[in-house]
């Protein structure tokens, strides 16, 4: 590993300094020619403020979250002038026309390919119709197919998680897939690496993935020649360029790691050291992960996929990787008779239901995925989030359970990793409170977990946050797991976590006229945290 590590000032000060100077730049200049122009030129002024007004007509028919136009149209009130062109900039320079255009072939070469031999989903239904709305909304709309012969297992901490990647990335015969928004070298990145280069040597076909923005200040920049030296390909999701884009919103958020097609991890785990607590950032680090061995795994692996063919221009084959004889069938009602069905030798833990989310294609799937959990509650729901920064959505499903007899019960931290979204997210819990949610933050330290656990029945683990950044910017995955034993485990890790946790109280909740003035203001602007 000696060969990436530079001296840390040697690490960040080249493209980081750079990219961070241009936008400077161009704020400095757009400033410039806003203020001096309307100073000097009457014309220009008069130009500005008609271009706001039609900006502001255009954000009000958009297809757009209601919170999203809100904060567009206030930062044209407070700059009659600039607002308009500063949203004409930072929508204009980016095409995501032509990376939906990308995503949509991507989608359709992979649907046949995500569907096994036969269809589960009757089968999860025959006893358990309550299932019906989000599984047939994830199967049906959404793409992503229920799967049995499946062994789930759930990590409750980092260290548990990574325990077991270790154990499952060395009996890797033919790839491993690794897909992260953050990586940093350390305890735990570099033996994991070490092990990549190995199998690497060895035939394996080894891919990394990591978001550009996520890794801005963790890695070096040559950290992609590193690995496609070493033998492992790599590529860089959504590289971090110096201008005014939407698209530098839309970042990689997943954590997946794919061992074969036959097992594969997600979760809210990243590969560096305050994941596993040999390092401490804010006090004590509570993370969660699942892992799926058998016809699941299939699922994580073809969302892998997706995203590695991105940028290729000649698409690979999805069935190419197929771990098990045969090939996918194609569309999800082939009869449970195919000749192939039964390849997979798992055995079956319950029904899950992989799933992903891209914020290109105006579908929230994260979104409906926890409303449908939360709607469907009948006696409790217990949710696990570092942030909780929602729309009115997921706060009219939360409060309408509680008042409706639902146990509703959300951890987040007490130590927080962002000051802003922590005061933000505190604004949220007076109306939860009073509405009967019971939320306890944890003072342990820091809980980054995403999980939901209802009624004993259903659970999600993934990489999807309670905020609006997670919820509609990012590329995010989970898994449902349906009448399943890591259910319980979820439920367990839930409940053993309250006792380090502190209750909110009304009391907690009382703030002073300038406190409430700041949590206004910043909740306003909860749609760019």
């Amino acid at each position: 590993m000696a060969g990436i590590n530079k001296p840390w000032v040697r690490v960040v000060f080249r493209r980081r300094v750079f990219v961070i100077s241009v936008l400077l730049v161009q704020i400095l200049f757009i400033t410039f020619l806003i203020a001096g122009g309307s100073l000097y030129f009457h014309y220009l002024s008069i130009f500005l403020s008609l271009l706001s007004i039609i900006v502001c007509i255009r954000i009000i028919n958009r297809k757009e979250k209601p919170a999203y136009k809100l904060i567009w149209i206030f930062i044209i009130l407070l700059f009659p002038i600039f607002g308009g062109i500063l949203y004409v900039l930072f929508y204009t320079q980016s095409n995501p026309r032509k990376l939906k255009k990308q995503i949509a072939a991507v989608d359709r070469l992979a649907a046949s390919s995500f569907f096994l031999p036969g269809n589960r989903l009757p089968a999860l239904l025959s006893n358990n119709r309550e299932f019906y709305t989000l599984a047939h909304y994830l199967q049906e709309y959404a793409g992503f197919p229920v799967y049995s012969k499946t062994r789930t297992e759930y990590f409750p901490s980092g260290e548990s998680f990574y325990k077991r990647v270790m154990e499952e990335i060395v009996k890797a015969e033919r790839y491993i897939f690794l897909e992260f928004f953050i990586l940093r070298q350390g305890q735990m990145l570099d033996p994991i690496l070490s092990i990549l280069e190995g199998k690497a040597r060895k035939g394996v076909d080894v891919r990394v993935i990591y978001d550009d923005l996520g890794c801005f200040m963790s890695l070096p920049t040559d950290f992609k020649n590193y690995l496609w030296q070493r033998g492992i390909k790599c590529q860089i999701f959504n590289p971090f360029k110096p201008i005014f884009s939407s698209l530098q919103n839309n970042r990689d958020h997943r954590k997946l790691i794919i061992i074969d097609g036959k097992t594969a991890f997600t979760g809210g785990i990243n590969l560096a050291d305050e994941y596993i607590n040999a390092i401490e950032r804010f006090g004590h680090w509570k993370d969660a992960a699942i892992m799926l061995q058998g016809e699941g795994a299939w699922s994580l692996t073809m969302i892998f996929l997706c995203m590695w063919n991105l940028s290729l221009k000649e698409k690979e084959k999805f069935d190419s990787f197929y771990p098990w004889p045969g090939t996918p069938t194609g569309p999800a009602n082939a009869g449970e008779g195919s000749p192939l069905d039964g390849e997979c030798s798992s055995e079956s833990d319950g029904f899950v239901q992989p799933y992903a989310d891209s914020p290109i294609d105006d579908e929230n799937v994260g979104e409906h995925v926890y409303i449908q959990i939360i709607n469907n509650a009948r006696e409790y729901v217990y949710i696990n989030t570092p942030y909780l920064v929602v729309d009115d959505n997921l706060l009219s499903a939360l409060t309408m359970a509680a008042k409706s007899g639902v146990d509703v019960r959300i951890i987040t931290p007490h130590r927080w990793d962002k000051w802003m979204v922590a005061i933000t997210s505190r604004s949220y819990y007076r109306q939860l409170v009073m509405a009967g949610v019971k939320v306890y933050e944890y003072t342990s330290g820091f809980n980054h977990s995403k999980t939901f656990v209802c009624d004993d029945k259903i659970a999600t683990v993934g990489t999807t946050n309670l905020d609006f950044r997670s919820l509609y910017l990012h590329f995010e995955c989970g898994v449902i797991v349906y009448r399943s034993n890591s259910i319980r485990s979820v439920k367990e890790d839930f409940l053993n976590t309250l006792p380090s946790c502190h209750r909110i109280t009304i009391s907690d909740c009382s703030r002073n006229a300038f406190q409430r003035m700041i949590q206004d203001v910043l909740r306003l602007f909860a749609p760019l945290m």
